[in-house]
């Protein structure tokens, strides 16, 4: 094994069974080149698998089954990764995780800060849509996904129960990011991130 394909399963075995990537995770390790032939290296002995066009994963085993399918949200996030775009839940999602709704996408949806497209990786079908709503570079997925469930509520239907349920599940660093990035919000949703605020010091 190349010093490059050492450094790039020492990685891959840090984050765990079922991690998907491509070869941007690890571009400090070489040139773009390098890391692909070592890549390919690792599909080849069996250690890696090859998913899609510049799409890796290390699978999870099954005693039975062998090596199971990507997790679609590790999948989402890689294609993400590869484009150079940030993710997180969908609206939809986002609120019915957070208990707003009831109704669950039929497909995996995300919301990304690029173009909204289909992509069909590994078997998944994947929607990615333009978020409603800034998705926040380098803020938790928690604080992502509720900016992205308010944008799908919309402002006529939050009233003072919800700002406080929501006040309840940001820490102090999910809300520093989210004043922080009001700036970048419709004039609406940074008032209600401002009303949240209020809510976790009344």
């Amino acid at each position: 094994m190349s010093a490059i394909a050492g450094k790039i399963m020492k990685r891959v075995r840090g984050k765990g069974r079922g991690w998907v990537f491509t070869p941007k995770d690890f571009i400090d390790f070489g040139t773009r080149g390098s890391v692909d032939m070592a890549l390919s290296r690792l599909v080849r002995s069996g250690t890696i698998r090859r998913i899609g066009r510049g799409l890796y994963d290390y699978p999870e085993r099954h005693a039975t089954l062998g090596a199971l399918g990507p997790n679609t949200d590790r999948l989402a996030r890689a294609v993400s990764r590869q484009s150079g775009d940030k993710l997180t839940s969908s609206g939809a999602v986002a609120a019915n995780r957070l208990g707003f709704s009831t109704q669950v996408p039929a497909r995996a949806t995300y919301a990304t800060s690029g173009p909204t497209r289909v992509r069909t990786v590994a078997g998944r079908t994947l929607t990615l849509k333009h978020a409603r709503a800034p998705v926040i570079d380098k803020a938790s997925d928690r604080a992502n996904s509720l900016l992205q469930a308010l944008a799908h509520i919309g402002k006529d239907r939050i009233d003072a129960d919800t700002i406080r349920r929501l006040a309840r599940r940001l820490d102090d660093r999910d809300m520093k990011m989210l004043t922080g990035a009001r700036p970048l919000m419709p004039g609406w949703l940074g008032d209600i991130v401002l009303k949240i605020e209020a809510a976790r010091h009344g």
